[in-house]
């Protein structure tokens, strides 16, 4: 039986651990001898296999997700397996927003998240290769959950896939990969603007204390984590990932009420790269080029708009 790798996947083995292009070497081997050894998934014609990652050197469990046909097997994507022990105080807080584990759902959404980051790189590798230059190589999980235990709220499993793929976005000449030229927040950077904004609601529940009940004011949520912010070293305002309920916020400097953005971190990425691959249908923002780096329409200093080249496709 004839096993393929997307070359999608091929990257994010590389990043996600120096044992893992090797632990992905032997499943294929593995698949070839027995390709009904994955169980069904949610999606169609998809199966599922689990990788031990400690079987192997710097590798992490793995999740892999791959089609059989008569003929051929091809493994469609990589990602790192949900945990299933979370540190206690991340159970806890699980507890306290009462969601309970779903492996299934959450092997979907490793899925989800992975197949449209890879669409979003694969284009900027294409198109902009200074832009996917500027993106940070993925976040080992140990690393992710040091972020999780600092900010003593859960991450949920979308997120921790997302960081585990890049760990941020330096931006290219000042501009982010992301619609209205945002950026992916660096570990670093999410637990600075979550402090800051932590401590800035605690003001305001001093303040609250004083006032009627009617006019308390919430400028943060403990369950909610910086995710997006407006351009590289700029946290003045950005999006943030409610733990809680799944969806994008927003947030600024000046502590005005939050506005949702009803999108999940997964349609938020999905559209990212519906607008690269389809720039004529793009309806929030418009994709273009300045000197072969990814500008998007909506915040260009209009200086430089002379120079912008749209999209077409």
């Amino acid at each position: 039986m004839k096993v393929e790798v997307q070359p999608g996947v091929r990257d994010t083995a590389a990043q996600l651990g120096a044992g893992v292009p090797y632990a992905l070497k032997v499943l294929a081997g593995q698949l070839a001898d027995d390709p009904d050894m994955g169980r069904p998934s949610k999606l169609p014609g998809v199966l599922t296999v689990t990788i031990d990652g400690e079987m192997f050197e710097d590798c992490p469990d793995l999740s892999v997700g791959y089609i059989r046909e008569p003929d051929r097997i091809e493994i469609r994507f990589l990602s790192p397996a949900p945990s299933t022990e979370l540190p206690t105080s991340a159970q806890d807080q699980s507890r306290k927003q009462g969601q309970p584990a779903d492996p299934v759902a959450d092997a979907v959404t490793v899925r989800e998240v992975a197949d449209a980051w890879h669409r979003i790189t694969g284009w900027l590798k294409h198109h902009a290769p200074d832009s996917y230059a500027a993106l940070r190589a993925g976040a080992g999980p140990a690393a992710v959950a040091a972020l999780e235990e600092e900010l003593g709220t859960r991450i949920p499993v979308e997120l921790h896939v997302l960081w585990t793929l890049t760990a941020g976005d330096d931006g290219a000449n000042g501009w982010g990969c992301l619609p209205g030229n945002r950026v992916l927040m660096t570990l670093d950077a999410v637990a600075a603007v979550y402090r800051l904004k932590m401590e800035s609601q605690a003001h305001q529940n001093t303040l609250n204390a004083g006032r009627p009940e009617d006019d308390w004011l919430t400028v943060w949520k403990e369950t909610w984590i910086p995710v997006v912010a407006l351009g590289p070293g700029d946290s003045t305002s950005g999006l943030y990932l409610d733990a809680a309920t799944g969806c994008l916020g927003r947030w600024s400097r000046y502590n005005e009420a939050p506005g949702d953005e009803l999108d999940t971190l997964v349609t938020y990425l999905e559209e990212a790269a519906d607008m690269l691959e389809a720039p004529a249908l793009a309806a929030r923002d418009k994709p273009g080029l300045i000197d072969g780096v990814l500008v998007w329409l909506s915040s260009i200093d209009p200086a430089r708009e002379d120079r912008w080249q749209p999209l077409t496709g």
